[in-house]
């Protein structure tokens, strides 16, 4: 979940800071300048070009994608009966529609788009600096998450990634290739902030020095990230080859990129949790956040435990002994909740009483 964070500029804060950035790079590399579309995203990162681009996204598109993008996960979450009203539907959909029209408007005012950009400046072509992206989005995003946590079905609040996601790629669709080189990490980060705590992560890293071990851990495992959750995904692929959610086969592509996301989702609350000293980031924000969306969903426990042994044993095998016994403590308290939550199934009052956190990741 978001939250609102006081980040102090402190060389640990800092560091990390310039890590999660880096995770929102364009993806391009020089021999592009070479083609045409090089020469595209030239234009399309200009000042002109953002507002075009900017022009065509507003108003009536990103309307009308933000409508699809709830309908798409209506769809998805239809075998759960009543999970929102009509009402509730649109009211939410406005304020998607409120976080987009002001990413666009963060898009559009980039310093990048500068009127005197040359070839010679393309390979610095990059997202504002990562804490006024934040700041600049968090109120927004904040009282689109209250919308979802103010519905009637508290489990509306699980839904806030996927209907993100499915109005990213409604959005991408409206691109033209250069458009969406330079959109797709504004439209990552907006899916990724309200669900990874990397901010949190950075900010509770103040009160250590950089030569601690915690902050030595956590500053070699955050680019390591999108490595490990790749590695774990795809054991989990090799372990279930016929596994099927409601939204398809565990390897399409849609899919493996919310397994991906969500696999880096529970990294970063680990890294907080080991920060923060405490299990309680994981124990009231992630796990009853995953049972909100799988509540009354049967699937094999196997799945469950596997989903996060294999991403324990992805991390482990990574680290040094000394780092191993930092985070042991931790991984340890997670599988007694796990364990403690497969075992009180039935229980209204227990957020984990379902605990098929893992079809949380393969749902949507």
């Amino acid at each position: 979940m978001l939250k609102t964070t006081q980040v102090l500029e402190t060389p640990p804060v800092e560091r990390l800071l310039n890590l999660w950035a880096q995770r929102y790079t364009l993806g391009m590399n020089r021999t592009l300048n070479q083609n045409s579309l090089g020469s595209k995203l030239l234009e399309s990162a200009s000042l002109k070009g953002r507002t075009l681009t900017a022009t065509k996204l507003k108003d009536n598109i990103l309307t009308v994608n933000c409508q699809m993008g709830w309908i798409q996960t209506k769809t998805l979450y239809a075998y759960i009966p009543n999970v929102m009203d009509l009402t509730e539907a649109r009211r939410i959909t406005q304020f998607a529609f409120r976080v987009y029209k002001k990413l666009i408007d963060v898009y559009q005012k980039s310093p990048c788009a500068d009127e005197a950009l040359t070839d010679e400046s393309f390979s610095n072509l990059e997202l504002p600096a990562i804490q006024e992206l934040a700041y600049a989005l968090e109120p927004t995003l904040l009282v689109f998450q209250e919308q979802h946590i103010a519905s009637k079905d508290w489990r509306a609040l699980g839904f806030m990634t996927t209907q993100l996601n499915f109005t990213n790629k409604l959005i991408a669709k409206k691109l033209e290739p250069e458009e969406k080189i330079l959109l797709a990490p504004y439209l990552k980060f907006v899916e990724e902030q309200v669900a990874i705590p990397w901010q949190r992560v950075c900010a509770a890293s103040a009160k250590y020095s950089v030569d601690s071990a915690e902050f030595r851990l956590v500053e070699e495992m955050l680019p390591a990230a999108p490595s490990i959750a790749s590695s774990v995904y795809n054991r989990l692929l090799e372990l279930f080859p016929e596994y099927r959610s409601r939204r398809g086969h565990l390897g399409d592509e849609d899919i493996a990129h919310s397994c991906i996301r969500d696999l880096t989702m529970f990294q970063a609350y680990l890294w907080l949790c080991l920060f923060e000293g405490t299990i309680a980031p994981i124990q009231q924000e992630l796990l009853p956040l995953c049972a909100m969306v799988v509540q009354g969903v049967n699937i094999k426990w196997e799945l469950t435990e596997k989903w996060w042994q294999v991403l324990e044993q992805e991390i482990l095998n990574r680290i040094n002994p000394q780092a191993k016994q930092l985070i042991q403590p931790y991984t340890k308290q997670v599988q007694e909740l796990l364990w403690s939550g497969r075992h009180r199934l039935g229980y209204p009052e227990d957020p984990l009483r379902n605990n098929h956190f893992s079809d949380f990741q393969l749902n949507h």
